[in-house]
């Protein structure tokens, strides 16, 4: 493991070093490396206030790096930061993306097209059925489907996603060492399988009440959308969705009998804005994921290359015209409609109408705290 990754895991071991003050490290010490190895005086030079400086020292007095990185490897769990390929392309969009995730399993390309399912842990058999469904039929799509591993419309749309062999994402309060609740020890198993356990919380971290509303974030940060089948008035799969309206993503509800206090939310979302849902194909059309099998296939086989990155920067959810991408780009009109036509197959671009075209993996800095 190389240095950088060594002290990510350092920091995020160390309390009220969080995504902004590890960047501010980063930027002012020249790598983490050097951050974590600073002295007290330099540490207070990079603008950090004296209890966080206090609390770097005090933790690198006392940790053992080799042998936490040794009882990960026992755990069989891998760690992704910033600086990895593997990070999941969606949630290094959003802000306070978390600097470094701990993973049971495996997450990678295949998980750039997911969809969230969530919902109440009191759901009635309407609910479950939906649950279960819309999971078996997004997952059999080719979408990975992403909840929290809670009782209820979480456990059924993992469940859904495993029973067609489909990938599934579990993003945990609490370490990955943990699986919660107990009941669902061996469906965790069965996600580590075909997907991953994911958290932000450090192995060990037991699960809290207060570990599970953050956690929605990367929740919906993982995905293009969030899904909620059943919700009452103060559920917490609200807190998903107001992640998923702040991060851009798209918002969709099943609507649910009127005479049930758990339909009060998603009817309420239906009311407000949100996209009524009463088949995984609803949510397909919505997202242009009918043919997210096939842009999977030509991602892996067909890696960006310069010229694709190039048009990447120039491209954006504003929709431009091949000649002005192409002046821009300083790249011929044919070398630039060729690429477009084969990122458009990829699915990272979509052509929006004659010679018009916009990105769909946009990046843009977030502002954290």
């Amino acid at each position: 493991m190389n240095d950088e990754r060594r002290y990510y895991l350092a920091f995020n071991l160390t309390s009220g070093v969080g995504p902004t003050r590890l960047r501010l490290l980063r930027d002012r010490c020249g790598s983490l490396a050097a951050a974590w190895q600073a002295s007290a005086a330099t540490l207070q030079a990079t603008g950090l206030d004296g209890k966080t400086v206090e609390a770097i020292l005090s933790k690198r007095a006392k940790l053992d790096l080799d042998a936490e990185l040794a009882k990960l490897e026992r755990l069989g769990v891998s760690i992704v930061t910033w600086d990895d390929n593997e990070y999941p392309l969606r949630l290094r969009e959003i802000a306070n993306s978390p600097p470094l995730l701990y993973v049971r399993g495996e997450v990678g390309l295949r998980d750039e097209t997911a969809v969230a399912i969530v919902g109440t842990r009191e759901m009635s058999p309407y609910g479950k059925q939906i649950a279960y469904e819309l999971g078996r039929d997004l997952a059999q799509n080719g979408v990975t489907v992403v909840s929290g591993l809670a009782r209820g419309v979480d456990t059924e749309a993992h469940r859904g996603a495993l029973a067609v062999g489909g990938r599934t994402i579990a993003v945990l309060g609490c370490g990955v060492d943990t699986i919660h609740p107990f009941s669902n020890r061996q469906l965790g198993q069965q996600i580590i399988a075909s997907g991953a356990l994911v958290s932000d919380y450090a192995v060990g971290i037991r699960p809290e009440a207060a570990n599970f509303p953050p956690r929605n974030r990367i929740i919906s940060g993982l995905s293009l959308g969030v899904i909620v089948v059943e919700a009452g008035a103060r559920s917490g799969a609200l807190i998903t969705v107001a992640f998923a309206l702040e991060q851009g993503r798209e918002v969709f509800s099943v609507p649910g009998d009127v005479t049930r206090l758990s339909s009060i939310g998603t009817n309420d979302l239906i009311r407000n804005g949100a996209r009524l849902v009463s088949s995984a194909q609803d949510v397909l059309d919505e997202l242009r994921l009918a043919d997210a099998p096939v842009q999977l296939e030509m991602k892996q086989m067909l890696p960006s290359d310069p010229t694709e990155s190039r048009l990447l920067t120039i491209l954006s959810r504003q929709p431009q015209h091949l000649d002005e991408i192409s002046r821009e780009s300083e790249l011929s009109a044919a070398q630039v409609s060729a690429t477009l036509l084969m990122m458009a197959l990829k699915g990272m671009v979509r052509e929006v109408g004659p010679g018009l075209y916009v990105s769909t993996l946009v990046h843009f800095e977030g502002q954290d705290g």
